[in-house]
């Protein structure tokens, strides 16, 4: 008699290879978690050095693409199967900064490469969505610059919030309550996606609580990153629950 095996096909290994700020403490815990409900999925990390963010030519100069490369090649020695930029910078220096710079990861690397900005105006473009209720942690004039990038493109951000802070590692230490406080009062402008738009705010974690209470969905960019990253690899996101319903949009 012969004996049949009976075997579980096991999932593709996926590797995730994230760029992240140096000073940021958010990102990488909350990366970790939301992916932790999939099977075979792993998630790597590669940093370069930003510690402040401001529209003078020191503070720019961090994001020089040279330094992003760098930081990119390590993490195709572990072979990842795409890396995602999860940093906002794009916003305020131009939404073609990092059109330009997937293109070069993918050149130095031959790993192909989103962004969190990339994957959040897909995601926007996905749906259709044209009215913003924009919060970060960043100085006006960068918010300032946010709005008028989306503006050229045809989005209105009908609603905006900042905290005024230039240092980067400051950013984590803004309370989820007081996002919470701030997305309240944004509410009667009826935007029609909330996006926290800054992966050192721990914020992506409030998506739930955020759909559930007032109907409208959030787009944190650390999550953005996650999703463009999954779509890229050819991986179900559909799997991560309770952080939003960007995730089970294709």
């Amino acid at each position: 008699m012969s004996k049949c095996s009976t075997t579980t096909e096991k999932p593709r290994p996926i590797r995730l290879g994230v760029l992240t700020p140096s000073s940021n403490t958010a990102l990488e815990p909350l990366t970790s978690s939301i992916v932790a409900t999939l099977p075979g999925v792993s998630v790597h990390y590669s940093r370069f050095k930003v510690t402040e963010i401001a529209l003078d030519a020191r503070a720019l100069g961090q994001f020089n693409d040279e330094h992003i490369l760098a930081a990119a090649e390590l993490l195709a020695d572990a072979n990842v199967d795409v890396i995602g930029w999860s940093g906002t910078a794009a916003g305020w220096m131009g939404f073609e900064k990092d059109r330009l710079l997937v293109q070069r990861i993918q050149e130095r690397t031959g790993i192909p490469a989103t962004t969190a900005i990339l994957a959040l105006n897909e995601l926007l473009a996905l749906k259709d969505i044209r009215r913003l209720a924009l919060l970060s942690p960043y100085t006006e004039d960068v918010q300032q610059r946010i709005i008028e990038n989306y503006q050229r493109v045809g989005i209105d951000v009908v609603a905006s919030s900042h905290e005024s802070i230039r240092v980067n590692f400051d950013f984590s230490g803004v309370e989820p309550d007081t996002l919470l406080d701030r997305m309240s009062s944004m509410v009667p402008a009826r935007p029609e996606a909330f996006v926290t738009y800054c992966t050192n705010l721990r914020a992506a974690q409030l998506a739930q609580y955020v759909e559930e209470h007032w109907g409208i969905p959030l787009l944190d960019t650390v999550s953005t990153t996650i999703w463009g990253m999954l779509r890229m690899a050819g991986a179900d996101s559909g799997g991560i629950k309770g952080w939003g319903v960007l995730y089970e949009w294709r």
